[in-house]
């Protein structure tokens, strides 16, 4: 798509950004996103708040205050019963609820396939935008959430999870991402993205890129949802994953004794996935403290940032 010939939006399609941004006023830039997906867990209530948790996190990933959310519902009428839907609105209201976020209204079509997500709208200062093009040499990642959820969604699918497994990857996905925003912009980090579909190393990928830097990244420092990397083992993933690596292995230097499960779980692609900040060393523990006060318990140091090569990603042990 053609970039926008407009000076008020401040971020568009450009530099793979979480979220749209569009000037009002000297002091007021409204956010927009819009995130739906199909259904990953069998509970529909945890369904529809994961869908929220995952919707919103964009807001969240630009340093802005969420306001309120549109549904986007699509599902097959002659299929799916109208209770089993208002359990799905049920729990991305709640979700949204805590994260005080108002629900104003939506839109539902008759769908092949159950869909559920939401558009959610935010504010930032147009001078506190926080974007994928910060990051600076010399620079810490954090990462917020563990990674794992991809997989996981596939052994759901094949009954190929325990319970515990499930519900681990369930609290990791409802839980929001805004205490960790909260402690980034207390701090004030250099840029931020979040982990979705595109997998860990796509998203760093497209904050490198955006930023004209290089990264490196510890694969033992990666927090992982227990079970995650076992199903990866038994060769229990989603296809996206095989894609992401595909593409990652573009831009990546694997250190030899790095094993193809690890290879596969960093582009396994994310639902309502952590933060990733890109914060300087001399604010890191800043903002570690800043993040257990919080209860943001899966924060973690995950890399660093290079000068160069550009755009390109080493994984070392």
């Amino acid at each position: 798509m053609p970039k926008v010939p407009n000076p008020k939006v401040l971020v568009g399609i450009e530099t793979a950004d979480d979220a749209g941004v569009y000037q009002l006023s000297d002091d007021l830039a409204i956010v927009q996103t819009l995130d739906f997906i199909t259904p990953i867990v069998d509970d529909p209530y945890a369904f529809g708040a994961i869908a929220a948790a995952n919707a919103v996190s964009d807001i969240y990933a630009m340093g802005a205050t969420p306001i309120t959310a549109l549904n986007i519902v699509g599902y097959p009428s002659a299929e799916i019963e109208p209770d089993l839907v208002a359990r799905i609105l049920l729990g991305g209201y709640d979700k949204l609820n805590e994260a005080e976020v108002a629900i104003i209204g939506g839109h539902t079509v008759d769908n092949p396939a159950l869909i559920y997500g939401l558009t959610v709208t935010g504010v930032v200062h147009p001078q506190k935008v926080m974007t994928n093009s910060g990051a600076k040499p010399g620079d810490l990642l954090v990462l917020t959430k563990p990674i794992g959820t991809g997989s996981i969604n596939h052994g759901i699918k094949q009954d190929k999870t325990s319970p515990e497994v499930v519900s681990r990857a369930i609290e990791v996905m409802t839980t929001l991402n805004k205490a960790a925003a909260e402690a980034m912009l207390e701090v004030g980090a250099n840029a931020c993205t979040d982990v979705t579909g595109f997998g860990l190393l796509g998203h760093l990928w497209e904050m490198l890129v955006a930023s004209k830097v290089g990264a490196k990244i510890f694969a033992s420092k990666i927090p992982m949802i227990e079970g995650a990397l076992d199903l990866i083992e038994q060769r229990i993933f989603p296809g996206g994953a095989r894609a992401n690596k595909r593409f990652a292995d573009s831009f990546t230097h694997w250190r030899d004794d790095i094993p193809e499960p690890m290879r596969i779980a960093l582009c396994d692609p994310q639902t309502s996935g952590g933060l990733l900040i890109s914060v300087s060393r001399e604010k890191v523990d800043t903002l570690m403290e800043a993040m257990e006060r919080r209860s943001v318990k899966w924060a973690t140091i995950v890399g660093e940032i290079v000068a160069e090569p550009i755009g390109e990603v080493s994984v070392e042990p």
